[in-house]
């Protein structure tokens, strides 16, 4: 069993604000008592992708001294930029590629992807992406249940403001699952609103965010609900390859 945490959407920008809702999310996960394998942050970790931001995200989720109980799983959105994103919290050369990892559990891999757009706020997994997704998958040769974890939700999930920006070329994606039974699930952010689906028949699962929740259109004026208190989730992949989430706010 992999059980797994996950934060998205913390546009750390500087201000008090922003810090004080990631730590207050930051210090519940660090503070469990229980056993949590890894946790998943699905991009916009900055708000304006300066090396700076991603300076105090790095302090902030114990990247630079190795401080968190459990690994630290990250990939960019929209709001971030590559090169510094690399160089503050990766510790690696500053590049403009697609910042793509996997890491291995006993239970599972998970593939961390990057589906920003340099410049722009919809999202996309490129050529390089898909083509690093199947040869990754090639190594694992079907040995290990895989999760996805990328920014940019597939589907629509009837709001306008995630709607207008969410991943172009699902069927590219929905492709790519047809001929990847190992891959059980997908989780990803953008959105600022805990939510669950199906796509290509497998679960979606989109994290709150930590910044600010989204306001549905039937919950009235106004997108961004700041008051709402930062969410996080729980997601639990068992032994028969069923995810299942638990959302939380603090």
């Amino acid at each position: 069993m992999l059980v797994l945490a996950h934060i998205s959407d913390l546009h750390l920008d500087g201000t008090q604000r922003a810090t004080e809702r990631a730590e207050r999310v930051r210090d519940r996960l660090w503070e469990l008592p229980g056993r949590v394998d890894a946790l998943l942050v699905t991009g916009d970790i900055a708000d304006h992708g300066t090396e700076t931001e991603y300076e105090d995200a790095a302090r902030l989720l114990g990247l630079r001294d190795r401080e968190a109980p459990f690994p630290v799983l990250i990939c960019p959105g929209n709001h971030d930029s590559r090169a510094p994103y690399r160089k503050a919290l990766l510790g690696e050369p500053a590049s403009e590629g697609p910042v793509n990892s996997v890491h291995l559990f006993d239970d599972a891999a998970v593939l961390m992807c990057d589906s920003s757009i340099p410049g722009r706020d919809e999202g996309d997994l490129d050529e390089e992406t898909y083509d690093w997704i199947e040869a990754t998958l090639d190594e694992l040769d079907g040995g290990l249940p895989a999760l996805l974890a990328f920014h940019h939700p597939p589907v629509a999930l009837h709001h306008p403001l995630p709607d207008g920006y969410q991943l172009r070329r699902p069927h590219a994606l929905a492709a790519l699952m047809e001929r990847r039974p190992e891959v059980v699930g997908l989780v990803t952010g953008h959105a600022h609103t805990p939510a669950s689906t199906v796509f290509a028949g497998r679960p979606l699962v989109v994290g709150p965010g930590v910044t600010w929740t989204l306001r549905l259109p039937w919950e009235g004026e106004g997108a961004a609900d700041r008051d709402a208190p930062p969410g996080f989730a729980f997601h639990v992949l068992d032994d028969e390859g069923r995810l299942t989430s638990h959302f939380k706010v603090v």
